[in-house]
């Protein structure tokens, strides 16, 4: 039995999966079902747990080269939540961009975790390093 670091079996074996440039996506509560994307929905209530909540688990034992958020996040969270971001993503390149773009990734990723965050534009891809 896992004891430690993530106890989710359907994360686990999403994680496994993910290989040198792949990339997975963390999701906030709002964001779209797409149904050709393995999708780990681990919501519960609002906020629990948080896109960041989840990225601080993975970061542990799941390499990040390169990570894409929408541009669109930085005009609608405060410097707080920003910041929050910018120190859980810290040692990776961030690149923000238009969400009409950001959606346009999402179809090539090897999964999908949806959180039960309710920050505007929480959501997160990261591209395995």
């Amino acid at each position: 039995m896992i004891n430690t670091g993530i106890l989710n079996p359907q994360i686990n074996s999403l994680l496994s999966r993910v290989r040198h440039t792949n990339t997975l996506v963390i999701a906030d509560r709002g964001f779209p079902f797409w149904p050709m994307i393995e999708t780990v929905d681990i919501s519960l209530v609002d906020d629990v747990p948080t896109v960041l909540a989840v990225l601080t688990a993975i970061r542990a034992n799941f390499r990040v080269g390169k990570a894409w958020m929408a541009r669109e996040f930085l005009k609608q969270n405060s410097a707080k939540t920003r910041s929050a971001f910018a120190g859980a993503l810290s040692g990776i390149e961030l690149i923000h961009e238009p969400h009409t773009e950001f959606k346009k990734r999402v179809p090539q990723a090897i999964g999908l975790i949806r959180t039960g965050d309710t920050i505007q534009y929480a959501n997160i891809i990261l591209e395995s390093a």
